[in-house]
């Protein structure tokens, strides 16, 4: 069975859970445990060797019962599973069975031990489970497509800033751990990773990734163990990472923060504590004191950067004054901010989102301007994209990765239609240090003809009313549930 036909098999199955009320990523957590559990039987067998899941917890004592007995044991099984303290722990972190017909699971159990996982290769198991992922984000706009960074855009990211297999990259709000993956996929091709003792290195220490979502992070987890990524202790974990700074650095930094304006806590830095009523950041490294999400996100991620980051960010973050300016200004002036990417709407399951990726190096600390020049690359104007019609591939994107060029040759940089190069004295001139430039002129203002064609308006339309009516559902739902109580 090729891996198209399994994941249609196993996706096709989601939808009878879903009718019994379980969410499409209550499932795929339910399809990671499971799914170990098999592996990790079918991996003794192989290789002769122990298994680390205990002879009361492993796929065998549960694939023997049926009814009341095997939902309790299940239940059992994930108690105790999610309190260990190696990578088992957190591919079962607060893991609890949502799946309530014994029936259901039973048949659920009997279609992962149907098939022979472990006598597919690691990448067909891992692109398995990465499209359910992926299927999972364009089914629930509001769950985890959130997480979900369009493939082709990680890839280009990557090839740019390509990575090398002693390097070690981390990702602070992993999501389902596309970055990581891509990055790994990208350093073991190299030929320093053929040496056996730098790829066991480079797939059990040199790659790194953090999510507050307890959920997140297992399917996380689960998506970097199929691709073969991890050892002893997951490379994932789950937290806060604005935190505290836990004085951990990282060669690069690849990551694409959640969306979203404001934070559940407020930043306090140094100068002195502010009044609220909810918990405080305290963190003497960052430089301003903003509820803002993104700005947070970036502040930590110039704190732990050793030498390079790719970091996807909204447009606010170039043009908001205060603490944003503030932020501008110091990345511009302690790090050498070498490239900006103006990304097209349309290629995020949240719609009508405005995103860049900010490319940055560190640089010696000093009162000299450490960013010569900004070189932006506009790959928003005049470009149309849709989840469905027209999604983002990863052709779209050769033109920037020509552009950007080889890291160790940003001096031959060449402008083109697309890709302008702005001096810091140029930059320093714009009111507020205001990043967000363009220079293309908007076809569509103009000229009719440049519009998207029906369907595909008629489609847009439609998925941004499906999404009201799903987030209309919610706060109904809510307000159901107050009343209730």
């Amino acid at each position: 069975m090729n891996e198209q036909v399994l994941v249609s098999k196993v996706w096709n199955y989601a939808h009878v859970l879903r009718d019994e009320g379980v969410s499409y990523g209550d499932y795929l957590g339910q399809i990671s445990f499971l799914l170990f559990l098999k592996m990790d039987k079918e991996r003794a067998q192989a290789l002769g060797e122990p298994s680390a899941i205990p002879t009361d917890c492993n796929w065998d004592s549960l694939r023997t019962l049926s009814g009341v007995a095997l939902d309790e044991h299940y239940k059992e099984v994930l108690s105790k599973l999610s309190k260990r303290s190696d990578i088992v722990g957190t591919l079962f972190l607060k893991a609890e069975s949502k799946i309530g017909d014994p029936a259901r699971l039973q048949r659920l159990i009997q279609l992962i031990d149907g098939e022979t996982w472990m006598g597919l290769n690691v990448d067909v198991k891992g692109t398995i489970y990465e499209g359910l992922l992926e299927r999972n984000a364009g089914e629930v706009k509001s769950g985890a497509g959130q997480y979900f960074t369009p493939r082709p855009l990680i890839e280009a990211i990557v090839e740019v800033m390509d990575p090398e297999p002693d390097e070690s990259v981390h990702d602070p709000a992993c999501g389902t751990g596309g970055f990581l993956l891509s990055a790994y996929e990208h350093m073991r091709d190299k030929p320093a990773a053929a040496d056996r003792v730098v790829a066991r290195k480079l797939r059990e220490e040199m790659l790194s990734g953090n999510d507050i979502v307890a959920e997140v992070v297992r399917l996380c987890a689960m998506n970097l163990y199929l691709h073969g990524i991890g050892g002893a202790q997951s490379p994932v974990r789950q937290g806060d990472a604005l935190i505290a700074d836990d004085g951990r650095r990282f060669d690069l930094i690849l990551s694409n923060p959640p969306f979203g304006k404001r934070q559940s806590f407020r930043i306090v830095n140094s100068d002195g504590a502010i009044e609220t009523e909810r918990q405080d950041y305290v963190r003497d490294d960052f430089t301003v004191t903003t509820g803002n999400k993104q700005l947070n996100f970036l502040q930590h991620i110039m704190t732990v950067t050793k030498s390079s980051a790719a970091v996807v960010l909204p447009d606010n973050v170039l043009f908001e004054g205060g603490a944003g300016e503030t932020l501008r200004r110091k990345l511009l002036h302690n790090f050498d901010f070498h490239t900006l990417l103006r990304l097209p709407t349309g290629i995020f399951y949240s719609q009508g989102v405005k995103a860049n990726v900010l490319f940055f190096d560190t640089a010696p600390a000093g009162d000299r301007v450490n960013t010569e020049a900004l070189w932006v690359y506009d790959l928003r104007t005049n470009q149309r994209f849709t989840l469905r019609e027209r999604p983002l591939k990863r052709s779209d994107l050769d033109d920037f990765v020509r552009a950007y060029g080889a890291k160790h040759k940003r001096h031959e940089r060449e402008e083109s239609e697309r890709f302008k190069r702005f001096s810091y004295d140029e930059l320093a001139k714009r009111d507020k240090l205001n990043l967000d430039i363009f220079w293309l002129k908007d076809a569509s203002a103009t000229d009719p003809d440049s519009l998207p064609p029906p369907d595909e308006v008629a489609a847009e339309i439609v998925a941004s009313l499906e999404l009201a009516l799903e987030k209309f559902r919610g706060v109904a739902a809510k307000l159901g549930a107050a009343v209730i109580e």
